[in-house]
């Protein structure tokens, strides 16, 4: 119980400073400060602005913990149990859905730090190359 009173508040300071930040969207994201985001999964997302990949995220980060988890458990227990899987192949499981833990978690983070250097790309590409100075025939 107090775990997850400690993952709430954690959850609520860690989020809602980040959330409040997205409000101006057409301020420049800083990278660092989405890797440093990205440390909690989904995180770096949000500071950019992408709250739906960000819960995204989190979702098949925790999906495939407890996968994870629980294929471990099952592997260890195996012989006081009834499976209907042999061990070996819970032992895969196990090994694939860390695997997936590590990518996913490695590929929040570089989304992040690329969406945040990408934040100004639409601002760039709408500003006119050429100038209606003096030279320059307006048809």
């Amino acid at each position: 119980m107090r775990s997850k009173r400690l993952l709430s508040i954690t959850f609520l300071l860690v989020f809602f400073p980040i959330y409040g930040n997205v409000s101006d969207s057409a301020k420049v994201k800083n990278p660092k400060t989405a890797f440093v985001a990205s440390i909690i999964p989904g995180g770096g997302q949000i500071y950019n602005g992408k709250v739906v990949k960000g819960i995204t995220m989190m979702g098949l980060e925790v999906l495939a913990v407890h996968s994870w988890l629980e294929n471990s458990k099952i592997y260890s227990d195996y012989d006081s149990g009834n499976y209907v899987l042999n061990q070996s192949r819970y032992l895969a499981k196990r090994n694939k859905y860390a695997w997936w833990v590590i990518f996913l978690y490695f590929y929040g983070m570089i989304d992040a730090i690329v969406d945040a250097h990408l934040s100004p790309f639409n601002d760039i590409m709408d500003t006119k190359i050429e100038n209606d100075e003096e030279g320059v025939v307006n048809e």
